[in-house]
């Protein structure tokens, strides 16, 4: 008996000090939840690691915070490092309550050019100006010559720069210039503004899907857009960090005001760099902002034809585009200032489809059509996957000479005189809008593609096509997370008929 006492008492002390621990222990898991600085406790970690994948967590559940709830299996939430992929980042969505969306009224657009250029490179900036409903100013480096004179209309309204000689010993002020351009803008106006839009004389900017895009941040957040040059040696001379100016770049209203009121000393403290963008980064990178790049802005680091870049641009909404004094007319049988009034044709009807790549087939005939939408059209003599079709021919040439490759920041196919590897070209011709609310866009043929038909018995050759003939849907499309497709719908005489639609669930573009 006695031992079976001091047995039973030796067991109700160690229950209770068991329940007394198990009290504690809840008691801190509690308290230590209030306090968002001591870390979570890792007691459940083993069993999320070997948990079954069809787990379900109930919105009752409390979940430590490092664990995602969104997916079936528990998983741990990471900050992914592609700043291009904005639409599922719920930290760029604006949160202010009761604040319309952003719209053209909220952007300020700046360009920094000189009077020298301005005189045929006007014809680009007025291809997108819309005069008296965007807000900016071209800043140039004199007073406009009187063969400018009077002013256009068509283009922004002019502003000279300030004199920096008085704060900057230097022989060339150009870049720095450019930079304090942004402070200026900023200072001719800021009322109501969001963002502050920065870009050259001859950048070719596509004004709706911008605000788009810019829809998607929070303004009232300290950000930095921009895109890299597609030239390797260009980032890498410069830097992979900066936003390249010609190309264009966006700075948010609290970003724009930090910047504005640091221009000066940051002027001084950069005074030693030559490169204007180089600059840019630099002081913004000391205000302790980094660039999130974006596809969709194009410096167009390339020379001569660049139509196989244009023919397969990236699935991301097309934002700008440079550089083209340096290539050739991107339309044949157009000039530069042409072409470009052109190409905006397409753009004033649709821009979140302008260049994206759609791509079908016509089984009957073995042919592979490529669809660049409000640019250009290519036919293949044979089935080729969208895989293979997403990356551009270069057609185009380096920037600078590069002496091996890779040159370019994407993955490129080489021009060929295989005749079921090389395309027959087709280019936007005109575009109009059907009864049923559908956009009909045609596209001619360039010139004979003086190749044999891909088949032995010639019996599909395409070189009998002169015209292809688009129908794309009339509504905007708001997301562009997956790509459209298309049917070859007739094939008649000398024509080819495409519908553009939406891919259906599981459908593969091979």
């Amino acid at each position: 008996m006695g031992s079976f006492h001091y047995n039973f008492d030796l067991g109700g002390l160690c229950k209770t000090q068991l329940i007394l621990c198990m009290i504690l222990y809840f008691v801190f898991i509690v308290f230590s939840n209030q306090y968002h600085n001591c870390p979570s406790s890792n007691f459940f970690s083993s069993f999320w690691k070997t948990a079954p994948a069809d787990i379900s967590i109930s919105s009752s559940t409390v979940v430590s915070p490092t664990i995602s709830a969104v997916s079936k299996s528990p998983t741990i939430s990471t900050v992914s490092n592609d700043s291009s992929t904005i639409s599922n980042e719920s930290r760029t969505i604006s949160t202010i309550p009761n604040e319309s969306p952003t719209n053209l009224s909220h952007l300020v657009i700046g360009l920094v050019g000189s009077e020298s250029a301005w005189h045929h490179r006007k014809a680009y900036i007025e291809s997108w100006w819309r005069p008296n409903i965007t807000r900016g100013f071209l800043f140039l480096d004199k007073e406009p010559t009187a063969e400018l004179l009077p002013w256009s209309r068509a283009s922004p309204p002019y502003r000279i720069s300030d004199d920096l000689t008085a704060f900057l010993d230097k022989p060339d002020l150009t870049a720095q210039r450019i930079i304090h351009g942004i402070m200026e803008v900023f200072r001719e106006d800021h009322e109501n503004l969001r963002w502050l839009v920065m870009g050259d004389d001859d950048s070719i900017f596509f004004l709706d899907n911008i605000v788009d895009i810019l829809q998607k941040f929070d303004h009232t957040k300290y950000y930095y857009l921009g895109g890299h040059s597609e030239f390797i040696f260009s980032n890498y001379w410069f830097s992979f960090s900066q936003g390249f100016g010609g190309a264009g770049f966006m700075l948010s209203a609290p970003l724009a005001k930090a910047l504005a009121k640091e221009m000066e000393n940051c002027l001084r403290r950069y005074a030693h760099l030559e490169a204007a963008d180089q600059t840019t980064m630099s002081c913004i990178a000391d205000i302790g902002v980094a660039l999130t790049p974006l596809q969709g802005f194009h410096q167009m680091d390339m020379r001569g034809d660049a139509s196989g870049f244009l023919s397969s641009h990236p699935q991301f909404p097309l934002l700008s585009l440079h550089h083209f004094d340096m290539l050739e007319p991107i339309f044949p049988s157009m000039d530069r200032a042409a072409s470009t009034r052109h190409l905006m044709k397409a753009a004033k009807f649709d821009q979140p489809r302008m260049l994206q790549q759609t791509v079908c087939h016509h089984r009957q005939r073995n042919w592979t059509f490529s669809i660049s939408w409000g640019y250009s059209a290519h036919i293949y003599e044979r089935i080729m996957p969208r895989s293979y079709l997403q990356y551009p021919i270069e057609t185009f040439e380096t920037w600078l000479p590069s002496p091996t490759p890779p040159h370019y920041m994407f993955n490129t196919r080489m021009p060929s005189n295989d005749s079921c590897e090389a395309p027959h070209l087709f280019f936007f011709k005109s575009i109009k809008k059907t009864p049923k609310n559908e956009i009909f866009t045609s596209f001619s043929r360039a010139w004979p593609r003086g190749l044999l038909a891909c088949s032995p018995t010639g019996n599909n050759s395409a070189e009998i096509i002169t015209k292809i003939s688009v129908l794309s849907p009339a509504t905007k499309r708001t997301k562009i997370d997956r790509c459209e497709c298309c049917d070859v719908y007739r094939v008649h005489g000398s024509k080819a008929y495409v519908k553009i639609r939406e891919c259906v669930t599981n459908e593969m573009i091979t």
